[in-house]
């Protein structure tokens, strides 16, 4: 009987100690159906985004985190194509993180400098690149910036996006989900908030506010979506910069994982908006920082890729 205890206490002790450790590294199991239904009561309709992938298991993520430790946001931000808009700097100015002044100071824009505008994401702030690649945001105010040339438009979401050919509806989905970069992600996400994301809400949003177009709320039924407006892409090397990038579940970072997954029947799990150069623009667990960009070559992400294809025609 004394050994059976010590035996029970040893277990009990086992399970609080990896308990800890996953508290400890921010890491958290992938929520039960229940769980999502109490912690999302924002939510009307839960099966709409039950079938998401959830945070990542301990080994995943840090695969994940090792295969992109280096990265940094902005350098991520400077992938934005450019509009054919210049500034000129005419009086030094914070280039900011976010399009906001409690946005990270990235560096101080000195007078003289040129920038290359991205996007107007409102009527004060710039997003831009400046001569060295940086990306970020900088104050619209005539006191600080000239600027050559049309800027983009604060809004041209909804009947101005129509108007636009397809590489600039591209251009701004893909600059509007920039903007979003380091947002914290959650599974089950409030649909009607940018506070949080998961990865078919943050496309969802990206493209319903960069260019009108509302795709299904979860990456299921956006993968069904785009095998009946699309035509379907079953290799990374055939996507286009914009077009949605569905994934399987993880398995493990090696190829030989994946042999005997047949594609045409496996689940969707993730979702994400393909830049071109072999990278993604997405979201999936709260570890890893929440909306960032991937590379989807030699490691999980492209052993995972099931099929893609473009929601801009």
């Amino acid at each position: 009987m004394k050994k059976m205890n010590k035996l029970l206490l040893g277990m009990m002790m086992m399970t609080i100690a990896s308990q800890t450790l996953l508290l400890a590294t921010g890491v958290e199991a992938a929520p039960s159906e229940l769980d999502v239904r109490m912690t999302s009561p924002t939510v009307s309709n839960t099966s709409q985004f039950l079938m998401d992938e959830g945070d990542p298991d301990i080994n995943e993520l840090q695969a994940l985190i090792n295969e992109s430790r280096t990265q940094n946001l902005t350098t991520a931000r400077a992938t934005a194509t450019a509009t054919s808009s210049t500034g000129d700097i005419i009086a030094s100015v914070n280039m900011r993180e976010k399009a906001s002044t409690s946005g990270k100071i990235i560096r101080m824009v000195k007078k003289g400098e040129k920038v290359t505008i991205l996007s107007k994401p409102n009527s004060s702030w710039y997003q831009v690149r400046d001569e060295k690649g940086n990306a970020g945001y900088l104050s619209t105010s005539s006191k600080y910036i000239k600027v050559s040339g049309q800027a983009v438009g604060p809004d041209d979401t909804q009947s101005g996006s129509s108007q636009l050919p397809a590489s600039s509806k591209v251009e701004k989905v893909i600059s509007t989900g920039l903007t979003y970069l380091g947002t914290p992600y959650e599974y089950g996400s409030d649909r009607n908030s940018t506070r949080t994301f998961d990865c078919s809400d943050f496309v969802r949003h990206t493209f319903k506010e960069a260019i009108g177009i509302t795709l299904p709320a979860d990456s299921r039924k956006q993968g069904d979506y785009i095998k009946s407006n699309s035509a379907v892409k079953k290799s990374i090397s055939s996507l286009n910069r914009g077009d949605l990038m569905f994934f399987g579940t993880y398995r493990g970072s090696k190829q030989s994982a994946y042999s005997n997954v047949n594609k045409n029947t496996e689940r969707i799990t993730h979702v994400g908006i393909y830049m071109g150069n072999g990278k993604v623009l997405h979201t999936y667990s709260k570890a890893s920082g929440g909306v960032r960009t991937d590379s989807v070559l030699g490691n999980a992400w492209e052993h995972r890729f099931l099929y893609g294809g473009s929601v801009v025609k």
